[in-house]
């Protein structure tokens, strides 16, 4: 069975560094991993970390209201497609709303852009190219 938890910014880092950042000269610690209004999420199955994602506080001038930037959202290859990603947004969107946050966006990676569109969010803009990392879209969902 997986458990979600909230957990340190220095918890996601492995991930990070093995899924988003293996061979990238870019860095897997984010400058707003240890600001005050940041969470992090983690999932475990047998109280192994199988996945981890982060969500920051940060304004895109293209939408308004109160922003939250999802960043680092990472599975284990052996544990993708296994429900981790959805427990977490699922538990963000609760925490957002308590939070009173009127959007959530992130940059996407185009092979992500299905999986968020089953959330809800939407893609804002042309594809752009992330340095090193490639093709993303933005995207965003207004939470109610």
């Amino acid at each position: 069975m997986m458990k979600i938890k909230k957990i340190s910014a220095k918890e996601t880092y492995p991930l990070r560094l093995e899924i988003l950042r293996k061979n990238i000269p870019l860095p897997y610690e984010f400058s707003d991993d240890f600001d005050a209004e940041t969470f992090h999420l983690g999932v475990f199955k047998d109280r192994k970390l199988i996945a981890v994602s982060s969500y920051m506080k940060a304004n895109n001038p293209n939408f308004k209201g109160t922003q939250y930037q999802l960043r680092g959202m990472a599975a284990l290859n052996e544990y993708q497609g296994f429900g981790a990603g959805k427990l977490m947004l699922q538990e963000a969107f609760l925490i957002l709303t308590e939070l009173k946050i009127d959007c959530l966006w992130c940059n996407a990676r185009v092979i992500a852009v299905d999986f968020y569109e089953k959330f809800g969010l939407q893609t804002f803009g042309e594809k752009i190219e992330l340095k090193f990392v490639g093709d993303h879209y933005v995207m965003f969902k207004y939470l109610e």
